[in-house]
């Protein structure tokens, strides 16, 4: 692992751009939440219910931000607005920041796990199980599956990721390498109880969507479920 985190990674112009655009929609969409939760004293967010994962629960509401005066335009990289991103809140209780979900991961996932359940079914509760990855968690074998071709970037490094599966088959995202690259961005020691998904908070305007929890172990991030 420690060979593979020291390649260095290269955004194209139009990822650069990209980069560009959510940086000043989430700097306006935060202005307007601040403004809009002095005023109000709640946050503008779309109920939602509370199985609803941390990094996919309080969507802005930003029709209502718009129409109350607080943006004067939906950003066009928001889903609303033909983008390919959800603006959403974390950290809602003591401090509420403005995030991106991005929906091409989440649609890929979806993807990846509608194939694994046919499989599945297919094949009398047998997963398309690859290598192990860590305790709980292995690769999806996607060349058993119907979803062979299916590639994604990830968000933060650039790099092609790694769809993991719970024993369950549950489908997620493999994150440890960009963890790992955002730690030694910024030079920390992680505890050992600590959630180190923060560390991807901290590091980028987009959220660790369809993950799980990483801990610190042997000097490397561990999934967890």
């Amino acid at each position: 692992m420690t060979i593979i985190m020291s390649g260095c990674m290269y955004q194209s112009e139009a990822e650069q751009e990209n980069t560009v655009s959510y940086r000043e929609s989430v700097k306006r969409i935060q202005s307007a939440v601040d403004d809009f939760y002095k005023e109000q004293s709640i946050l503008p967010i779309i109920t939602a219910d509370e199985q609803v994962p941390r990094y996919e629960k309080y969507r802005i509401d930003l029709n209502k931000l718009n129409k109350m005066g607080y943006i004067d335009e939906i950003p066009k990289t928001a889903f609303e607005n033909g983008g390919d991103g959800y603006f959403l809140i974390i950290n809602e209780e003591e401090d509420p920041s403005v995030k991106v979900m991005d929906l091409n991961t989440q649609q890929k996932v979806n993807e990846v796990q509608m194939s694994v359940n046919r499989y599945k079914t297919a094949n009398n509760g047998e997963l398309p199980k690859g290598t192990e990855l860590y305790p709980d968690f292995s690769t999806v074998d996607l060349a058993k599956t119907d979803a062979k071709n299916v590639k994604l970037k990830s968000v933060f490094s650039g790099q092609e990721v790694t769809f993991m599966m719970d024993n369950n088959g549950i489908v997620y995202i493999d994150y440890a390498f960009d963890i790992m690259q955002a730690i030694q961005k910024e030079e920390s020691e992680p505890t050992k109880d600590e959630d180190l998904r923060i560390y991807l908070e901290h590091a980028s305007y987009f959220v660790p969507v369809k993950s799980v929890p990483y801990s610190w172990q042997d000097n490397q991030p561990v999934a967890k479920l």
